[in-house]
């Protein structure tokens, strides 16, 4: 395995749609997407990452493009690990020396099984001891928050596969929630929303350069359109048709309202000193899928608390998931073994 020289420790925020690597002293240093390109007849990787992501949906028959995880954890133990071999590779260099630390983030509430999953699949890939660490405990520490304080801090992180709520307090996670509704799923309400209205057939991409193009997750805030080219389903044929916000409200309407509704349930379970500090506090959101315009705006009129963005929301999860190990001591004696994972 090949590792640079110095700041070999890394963290790495294995998402559903974008895997990000933070290198120790360099800070973010490889963001691309979680698909690898196969050819079926001989089961050889092709491309990985931003170069796979263009083949989504025009590779010939023996060529098929995937996402090896899901909804925020593997589905394809092989090829998840050829993946992440792929970018420790890539964002460490060409000079050898002995494997790093790795920490990983994983969702609120992963199972045993699924952690164990990431862990040998990270060991596989080359690293020498592997930490796992909660999803909203990461982005917390990578949005500046200071969570060993007796104060309450919330932070929904809305990925690609997952969505985690989680207040925070004393180093730890107080409450918390984890659903499988976030950006995939808004592509996919886009994807039948298309399909029942106009009976045009479009892909991943089209459907997620409608979501950030002219999407909105609150009615009266934006008045976009976009033209979209598909099939027609009736005749076969090339088609295209006009897009408005309006029915991108619409057609993400159901789809917020679970994340929204998860927050305010979170918000319920709270202890009362807590909520008081996250009413001061504000809700942090973090994750690419928290970019959704009219997202924050939703969840404000939902909790009645005031919605927070970090300065770089993608980044967050990725940057806090390094940061820990820089303490990582500290965090071991603070947080729970639930919240701080180690394989040896």
């Amino acid at each position: 395995m090949w590792f640079l020289s110095m700041g070999t420790d890394m963290g790495i925020d294995l998402g559903t749609a974008t895997v990000l690597v933070y290198l120790k002293g360099k800070g973010v240093i490889l963001k691309e997407p979680s698909v690898v390109a196969i050819d079926k007849n001989t089961n050889r990787i092709l491309a990985v990452g931003e170069e796979a992501r263009k083949m989504i949906g025009r590779t010939p028959g023996n060529i098929v493009a995937v996402r090896p995880l899901r909804d925020g954890v593997i589905s394809d133990y092989d090829i998840t690990e050829k993946m992440l071999k792929y970018f420790i590779r890539k964002a460490c260099g060409k000079r050898r020396i002995s494997a790093p630390k790795v920490m990983v983030c994983v969702p609120s509430q992963a199972t045993e099984v699924e952690k164990r999953a990431v862990m040998d699949a990270a060991r596989n890939a080359g690293a020498k001891r592997v930490f796992l660490i909660e999803e909203p405990l990461a982005a917390a520490i990578g949005a500046g928050i200071d969570i060993a304080k007796p104060m309450g801090n919330m932070v929904v992180d809305i990925g690609g596969g997952t969505t985690d709520v989680a207040v925070i307090s004393l180093g730890g996670v107080v409450v918390r929630a984890s659903i499988k509704v976030a950006g995939d799923q808004f592509d996919e309400a886009i994807i039948k929303y298309i399909r029942n209205k106009y009976k045009l057939m479009i892909g991943e991409r089209t459907a997620e350069e409608l979501k950030i193009t002219v999407g909105s997750a609150y009615p009266g805030l934006r008045n976009e359109s976009m033209n979209i080219k598909g099939r027609n389903l009736v005749t076969g044929l090339p088609d295209n048709v006009l897009v408005t916000t309006n029915e991108m409200v619409e057609a993400l309407s159901d789809t917020v309202k679970i994340i929204a509704e998860t927050v305010h349930s979170v918000l319920e379970k709270t202890p009362p000193e807590l909520v008081a500090d996250i009413i001061d506090s504000g809700i942090v959101m973090t994750g690419g899928g928290a970019l959704l315009f009219g997202l924050d705006i939703l969840i404000e009129k939902q909790t009645g608390v005031k919605v927070i963005f970090t300065e770089d929301s993608v980044s967050c999860v990725a940057v806090g998931t390094g940061k820990v190990l820089s303490y990582l001591d500290k965090l071991e004696v603070a947080l729970s073994e639930s919240e701080v994972t180690m394989i040896e």
